[in-house]
């Protein structure tokens, strides 16, 4: 196998910068990022708020701000977190 196939290539959709909107740029910033950074950035505001439960640190606690990038929901899952985020990515 050539070192050219070995090296991992970063997926150039998850590259590209986007434009939050108002609801998550009050957490993010409003310049246009990559969704990789829109996540690391979400999870820096979650971890410097202390919004993880704390039995279940899967699940995020959310504040005012992220409720409205959730959709009013007051808790979610890690995993269900993305799928917010791509309706105020643009």
């Amino acid at each position: 196998m050539s070192e050219a196939k070995a090296a991992k290539k970063p997926n150039p959709a998850l590259m590209k910068p986007l434009q939050p909107s108002n609801e998550l740029a009050a957490v993010v910033g409003s310049s246009p990022l990559p969704r990789t950074e829109v996540v690391s950035k979400v999870w820096d505001y979650i971890k410097a708020n202390n919004l993880q439960n704390p039995e279940n640190k899967r699940k995020i606690l959310a504040d005012a701000k992220l409720q409205a990038v959730f959709g009013g929901k007051s808790k979610v899952s890690m995993f269900e977190m993305n799928k917010h985020f791509a309706q105020h990515l643009s």
